[in-house]
């Protein structure tokens, strides 16, 4: 780097060099500075430079966020420089030493790609020193050295080598390197020319400097004299602990430690744990009451001894008294019912070794998951506690962090355990299903412990590190659904499922608990406000879509308010709540049920679907049209029913014949079928034999029954495969108007909870195979000059005398 000659000026006075381009950092002449150097224009010009010994030209740009910059983004004055030998970094990049040669003033900008090359005129600066001059360079000598000696920063060596600097401008350019300077200071003192100049403006620099310098040290005093004080009253205390104890008088500290160990020994727990927390005792009796560790430790005892050991509540196991409590409260439920009541039965009979029963209720927002836990743990007679794990990312939220860190607490289990008082409560934990996992660990995980009765009998928690009998509490998990859930944490869990509510069991629940609710809350109990049933199955088909009764109960609601503000202004309000009050209180409907079709249509079969909110009925279209054999699906539908309408096109290809179709007709037409609502996506296969009977119906020109609703999965060889949500499907169909519902044989198990009503208006027809569900869904086939006339025109085309291919009649 030394060895590289200065470029040498041409009859004009100009030297050319290559251009290395600085973005956040100023090199001054005569200075040395490390630099680093990512691939491109920049290693580019070096390499170059290096190849031709020559020295180069830095170039600052005036502002450093500039991605592609021009020539006026540079600063007009650069300086001479040389690079020493590039060295290779691990990240990729290069790293090199550059020496400041001399300031130039930028003339024009010879090249710009792959790199910029310059030609500028150095500037010499004057080497003539006057008096002023002189004194101005002892006065920031001085000036500097006070900054060396308050700022640590800074080497001795600095002082020393400016005292060295005869000259004015390499001065003022070594102090300007060797302090802290902002980025846009540095390029002003690079812009003066003049090393008086530069010299003064660094001289009022280092004055700046220095007063900030002697504030930092003032406050570093101050802070040093507050420790100093400290350690003096640590040792004042001590003399005074040491007098008390002398005069058998002793002091706080140990009083505390003395009333922790009586309270050790007398609050119930197991050995094991006593026997930690009266070493804990120990250690913290040997600590000066001020460490800081003293804290931590008196935290820990608190928790073990406020957490519950062996403190529980005795269970109410009449089961006559339960089924009471149960059905105060909710109403339908049969299966989550039952089994409490079959729990309370069993402890009735005291067996030997009774595991908790660890139940999962799922099912949609709104069913009463988490209310009938409530009913549950009072019909028991159990303390009630609840936790929702919705949006738990980190594992230490369950089983807490480790003493270690500062601010360590237990989990959220052993946090609700001591809120519970007692070993045995209800133990809610709510939203399971909303339970997330990332770099923090898997809280899911950490749950295996805590619901498995094998595991959870010695629970231990990161910041107890005791084992915890967590076999006595009744656990009961919530969830929307079972999909997000993992299989191992399932596995520990008895899953009731929690069905949407049909019309039917909304109207009840409405009458027994949401009226009278709202009408308490609204101020109008004691009124007689009646809502007839027409008007409460008009909110429900017409403003709530929901499986439960959380929107119905919010309608309700706002009915009563309204009647509320109407007593309130004096104002006449009606009593009996009659359908056409609702559209005025509650403005226009916000839903519209899919109604049954007028009549029998050709190629339109009715599907019957199972969603969250319950069951709709679905209309299947298919249009045949000219073309090249294609099939196509529209209405937002997934993947598993694409391959259910696959499934059905070819069982019919492979029934063509039997059907009386044309197998060749196949080639020569598009299918088009559509799920209306595109908006909605939609899933699953149920749609099967559906798809197959409007495509079939399509083909053979035979009209779908307007009464009939089908569900059922169908396979290539025209079977019907059993299907889900069987429940919510057919009461779907009889809310809709239909008369007979097509099933698989083998859900007709699924039809046991049906209501008594549904079952008398609904013709149920299981079937096994395809055939039979054409022979219920499929009117009588066409006349047989049709069907003939149907084969003949698809086969039939002629050929004009252009070439083209015309259809003799529409497919």
């Amino acid at each position: 780097m030394y060895q590289v000659p200065d470029a040498e000026p041409d009859e004009n006075g100009l030297i050319e060099c290559a251009a290395l381009i600085m973005r956040d950092m100023v090199i001054y002449p005569r200075m040395v500075s490390p630099i680093f150097i990512i691939p491109g224009s920049n290693l580019q010009a070096i390499e170059e430079a290096q190849f031709n010994f020559e020295t180069m030209i830095a170039l600052v740009l005036k502002d450093p966020e500039v991605e592609d910059p021009q020539p006026e983004d540079f600063l007009p004055i650069g300086v001479e420089i040389a690079v020493g030998r590039l060295l290779n970094i691990p990240d990729g990049n290069n790293s090199a030493l550059i020496q400041g040669r001399r300031r130039v003033e930028i003339v024009e900008f010879v090249q710009t790609e792959p790199y910029y090359r310059v030609r500028a005129r150095p500037i010499v600066e004057p080497s003539k020193i006057g008096r002023q001059t002189e004194a101005l360079m002892r006065t920031t000598r001085d000036l500097f050295e006070r900054c060396v000696q308050l700022d640590r920063s800074l080497p001795e060596e600095a002082h020393l080598f400016s005292l060295n600097i005869h000259e004015p401008g390499w001065l003022a350019d070594m102090v300007a390197t060797a302090i802290s300077l902002p980025n846009s200071e540095r390029q002003a003192l690079l812009l003066l020319v003049d090393p008086v100049d530069r010299l003064k403006r660094v001289n009022w620099l280092l004055a700046q400097e220095l007063d900030v310098l002697q504030l930092e040290d003032e406050i570093q005093n101050r802070v040093q004299s507050e420790v100093d004080r400290s350690q003096r009253e640590f040792y004042l205390r001590e003399q005074m602990k040491a007098i008390q104890t002398e005069l058998g008088e002793g002091d706080i500290f140990s009083r505390e430690v003395t009333e922790l160990r009586e309270k050790i020994l007398a609050t119930p727990m197991p050995d094991e744990v006593r026997t930690t927390a009266l070493k804990e005792v120990d250690r913290l009796s040997q600590m000066p009451s001020m460490a800081p560790e003293v804290g931590i430790i008196r935290t820990y005892l608190d928790w073990i001894l406020e957490l519950p050991w062996v403190q529980e509540t005795e269970d109410n196991l009449d089961v006559a008294n339960a089924a009471k409590v149960l059905e105060k409260y909710h109403y339908g439920l049969g299966k989550a019912k039952d089994r409490i009541l079959e729990y309370i039965a069993v402890r009735s009979l005291k067996p030997k070794r009774l595991r908790q029963p660890i139940l999962c209720f799922v099912g949609a927002p709104g069913t009463g998951k988490t209310s009938l836990g409530r009913s549950i743990a009072e019909a028991l007679g159990r303390k009630f506690v609840r936790v929702s794990l919705g949006g738990v990312r980190d594992e230490a939220e369950i089983r807490g962090h480790r003493r270690t860190y500062i601010g360590a607490m237990p989990g959220r289990i052993l946090q609700t355990m001591r809120r519970a008082g007692t070993v045995n409560p209800l133990f809610m934990l709510d939203e399971i299903d909303k339970l997330g996992s990332d770099f923090r660990g898997d809280p899911s995980a950490a749950l295996l412990e805590v619901l498995d009765p094998e595991q959870n009998h010695a629970f231990s928690d990161h910041y107890l590190e005791l084992p915890y009998d967590l076999s006595k509490v009744m656990f009961i998990t919530t969830a929307n659904t079972l999909a997000t859930i993992p299989p191992a944490l399932m596995d520990r869990m008895e899953i009731i499922e929690f069905p949407g509510y049909i019309e039917e069991e909304k109207l009840e629940i409405a009458y027994r608990f949401l009226i009278p609710r709202q009408l308490e809350e609204s101020g109008l109990e004691g009124e007689d406000i009646k809502f007839q049933e027409k008007t409460l199955r008009k909110i429900i088909r017409e403003y709530t879509y929901e499986a439960g009764v959380r929107n119905l109960e919010r309608e309700i609601g706002r009915m009563c308010r309204k009647l509320a503000r109407l007593k309130s202004e004096g104002k006449p309000y009606p009593h009996r709540l009659q359908p056409e009050l609702v559209e005025k209180f509650l403005g226009p409907p916000q839903f519209f049920m899919t109604e049954a079709e007028k009549k029998d249509e050709v190629g339109v079969a009715t599907a019957i679907a199972w969603t969250e909110n319950g069951g709709e009925i679905m209309p299947v279209e298919v249009a045949i049209l000219e073309g090249k054999g294609n099939l196509q699906i529209t209405g937002q539908v997934g993947e598993v029913m694409q391959e259910s309408a696959q499934a059905a096109l070819s069982y019919l290809k492979s029934r063509a014949r039997e059907l009386e179709i044309d197998p060749e007709v196949f080639e020569r037409l598009d299918i088009h079928i559509h799920i209306p609502e595109g908006a909605i996506p939609k899933d699953g296969p149920s749609a099967g034999i559906t798809i197959a009977t409007a495509l079939i119906s399509a083909f053979t020109e035979r009209g779908v029954s307007k009464d009939v609703g089908m569900t059922g999965e169908i396979t290539l060889r025209g079977r019907v495969l059993p299907v889900g949500g069987v429940r919510e499907k057919v009461l779907a169909a009889h809310r809709a108007g239909l008369k007979i519902v097509i099933l698989p044989e083998r859900n007709l198990k699924d039809l046991i909870d049906l209501p008594k009503k549904v079952r008398q208006d609904l013709q149920i027809k299981p079937v096994n195979h395809m055939d039979e569900v054409l022979e219920i869904a499929l009117g009588p086939k066409p006349h047989k000059e049709s069907g003939r006339g149907r084969k003949h025109n698809a086969k039939k085309t002629e050929k004009s005398e252009e070439g083209e291919v015309k259809e003799a009649s529409e497919a």
